[in-house]
């Protein structure tokens, strides 16, 4: 016959007297963790003791009860009720809520202590995150969950956000699908759908990492720090209707914007704003763009301006913070450095008088009516006004004595034959033309009514004369070396400044200028790119343009070294040193011309002693790391600073090892093999190679980034930095 099985007794409850309480020396918690009693006590005071005490009878030596009763299990919840106590917020002699153990029982106090804090188990993140959303449906707002529970507003909104991902999601989640670092990735866009879509591209990749997962959820949206959203505003896109993405668990930046076009289309209307407020300046025209390539002004003559007086106003504040700058530098002159207040107030008085000194330019009214504005963005996002340039064909016309044969002055008839006449008519025959985007605003009349005009003598017999005179000058150029090279001088420099298409020349030598149709973003604010524009900017203010006659004097009298300074200047826009993509049937540039171009360009930058380093190129994540694959980062590193250093990045993500390459290079004077001249090669592996930096093969000490160092002993961090 089977034994029934005996029943369990649990141990009865009751209420005892908070003064008949102390705590036991067997509650094995002995360190502090979690949340600290004096929270404990507030939730206590908030909603009562949710847990009973766990206690046992004391005993005297001769095992009778004493009436007081130890705490083995509960000894946080005992310190906060003290707490209160001592607070006088509960009364010594409040009732206790007890689970009170027969002092006979053969479980020892140690073991109920133990058990009570083993035997929990921690709520699932996931379930607190539903708790929050349910607790604010039921009308709790953030503030007050926050205040409830400890935490800050900040953490409230976090657990929000989580819960508010697609609920497939949050099951995957709650499954250990995917981390919870994944999870947080997934807040970035509220969109369920496309959460769903990215999970499902990624979760069976080898790249799931949450930074791939946030980059995917944007890759269609524009950063806020883009300078289009620093130019049109945040505010202001958020007013028009645009949805801002927010990252709450890390750096954003200030967010996503996910319209583009939305973007685009402020921008564009508050460049075309910015635009037509200029239109009462009385420009022929204004070129309106996002962006602007570099060399967008080749070919164009730049007006040279005044700069407008200060008004008497001006002047006199532009006075008094000369005067207090002056007075300051005079006062703290015997000191080493100055004061931190006092070098600040001088910062600010040379900002201020900076301001008064950059003075508009008032240009010649007839000048502005065949010249035009570009407007853009600048690099930061501020807007950039650019005015004053002629296009080739707004230049005033030129009359030939061919084209006004039946004049008095005609070829062969005596007069100033061959002297320029200017005709300003011609530019405003039609009417002001304005250009915005690249679209004519109006239309320019043409003059083509000069076809049907009769010649002085046939045009066969003025071919057969011009052919002997032609042969002439050859004859003459050839025994004139200084005359040769002011009419080369004259040639290029209105290739160079007024492009080719401008006027004739009896010359066919041109300089044609090479734009770049493939240029990283930030080629136009380059060091080299200033540096050719200061240049073409103070050769372009010292030339007679305009006048050939003027000009050819001007060259003639210049000095040997100026005339060739200014020859080298002109030459150096026809510089073509790009790697294009061969054309295997004939259009574009062939194997062999490309490889010829590229050796040339090479013999070209040993002559100048070319230094892409002091040129000012550096290997950052935009421009080079990100865009090449994570054995081309390790290899930089490894010429750059050694195997050793090369290793630590080895098992890295691409993004992050790309952002650490551009930490480790900087400064090296590491270059792609590009970039390298090939006269600076290594020989023999006993010379370093010009672009591989100056460190490689060195053995030092790297300052690691702290997620390579996480978790290691302090030696072998030091071994690692020391590889």
């Amino acid at each position: 016959m089977a034994k029934a099985a005996q029943k369990i007794t649990l141990s009865p409850s009751r209420d005892i007297p908070f003064d008949k309480l102390v705590l036991s020396q067997s509650n094995v918690r002995r360190i502090k963790a979690g949340v600290s009693v004096e929270e404990l006590a507030e939730d206590i005071a908030r909603r009562g003791l949710l847990q009973s005490l766990n206690v046992r009878p004391v005993v005297d030596a001769d095992g009778v009860e004493t009436g007081m009763f130890e705490i083995p299990a509960g000894g946080r919840r005992f310190q906060a009720l003290s707490l209160l106590v001592k607070q006088k917020r509960l009364a010594k002699t409040a009732p206790i809520p007890c689970i009170v153990r027969d002092a006979a029982s053969e479980i020892l106090a140690e073991d109920d202590s133990l058990a009570e804090n083993m035997q929990r188990v921690a709520l699932h993140p996931l379930d607190q995150f539903r708790a929050f959303q349910a607790l604010r449906e039921k009308g709790q707002g953030e503030e007050a969950i926050a205040a409830a529970f400890f935490v800050t507003p900040q953490i409230v909104k976090q657990r929000l956000k989580l819960a508010s991902v697609a609920p497939a999601l949050l099951e995957v989640y709650a499954e250990d699908g995917m981390t919870l670092e994944q999870l947080m990735a997934f807040t970035v866009n509220p969109d369920h759908a496309r959460q769903a879509q990215v999970w499902d591209a990624v979760k069976n990749s080898w790249n799931k990492e949450p930074y791939a997962i946030r980059r995917m959820l944007t890759e269609t949206s524009v950063r806020a720090s883009d300078r289009r959203a620093v130019f049109v505003g945040v505010d202001a896109y958020e007013a028009a209707g645009g949805v801002v993405l927010r990252d709450l668990f890390q750096g954003d930046d200030g967010g996503w914007l996910e319209d583009p076009a939305l973007l685009d289309r402020l921008v564009a209307e508050k460049l075309q704003a910015e635009a037509e407020a200029l239109v009462v300046e009385g420009w022929k025209w204004i070129e309106v763009a996002t962006d602007l390539p570099y060399g967008y002004s080749h070919g164009l003559r730049r007006l040279a301006g005044d700069p407008a007086p200060m008004t008497d106003e001006e002047s006199a504040a532009h006075a008094v913070l000369l005067a207090e700058y002056r007075a300051l530098e005079e006062e703290y002159s015997g000191q080493d450095e100055y004061p931190v207040e006092i070098d600040a107030r001088l910062g600010q008085l040379e900002m201020a008088m900076e301001a008064l000194e950059q003075r508009p330019l008032i240009y010649d009214l007839a000048e502005v009516a065949r010249a035009g504005v570009f407007v853009t963005l600048d690099r930061d996002g501020s807007l950039a006004i650019y005015r004053g340039y002629v296009r080739p064909e707004d230049e005033p016309r030129e009359k030939t004595a061919v084209q006004d044969g039946d004049g008095p002055d005609a070829m062969g008839q005596g007069g100033d034959a061959g002297v320029s006449s200017w005709n300003p008519s011609a530019t405003s025959a039609g009417g002001t033309v304005i250009t915005s985007g690249g679209q004519p605003v109006g239309a320019d009349a043409s003059d083509e009514e000069d076809d049907g005009a009769l010649k002085p003598l046939p045009e066969r017999l003025v071919t057969e004369l011009t052919a002997h005179r032609t042969l002439a000058l050859r004859e003459a150029i050839g025994r004139s070396p200084d005359v040769a090279l002011t009419l080369l001088l004259l040639k290029v420099v209105t290739d160079t400044f007024r492009t080719s298409s401008a006027t004739g020349s009896c010359l066919e030598a041109s300089v044609r200028h090479v734009y770049m149709s493939a240029q990283a973003p930030d080629l136009k604010d380059s060091t080299v790119a200033k540096l050719v524009d200061e240049r073409h900017a103070a050769w372009e203010a010292a030339l007679p343009l305009g006048d050939d006659a003027a000009l050819w004097d001007y060259l003639t009298a210049l000095d040997q070294g100026s005339r060739l300074a200014l020859l080298a200047h002109c030459l150096s826009f026809g510089i073509n040193a790009l790697h294009e993509k061969v054309n295997p049937y004939g259009a574009g540039i062939s194997a062999s011309g490309l490889t010829r171009r590229m050796a040339h360009a090479d013999l070209v930058a040993r002559a100048v002693d070319l230094d892409m380093v002091e040129a000012g190129w550096e290997p950052t994540v935009d421009g080079y790391l990100n865009r090449v694959p994570k054995a081309r980062i390790l290899e930089a590193v490894r010429e750059a600073k050694g195997e050793g250093t090369a290793q630590l990045l080895d098992h890295l993500k691409k993004g992050e090892m790309a952002t650490e390459a551009e930490r480790l290079l900087k400064g090296s004077g590491w270059l792609p093999e590009v970039l390298r001249r090939v006269d600076l090669a290594a020989g023999d592996g006993e010379v370093i190679a010009e672009g591989q930096g100056e460190d490689a093969g060195q053995a030092e000490e790297v300052d690691l980034p702290a997620f390579l160092t996480a978790g290691l002993p302090e030696s072998a961090a030091s071994m690692m930095a020391a590889e």
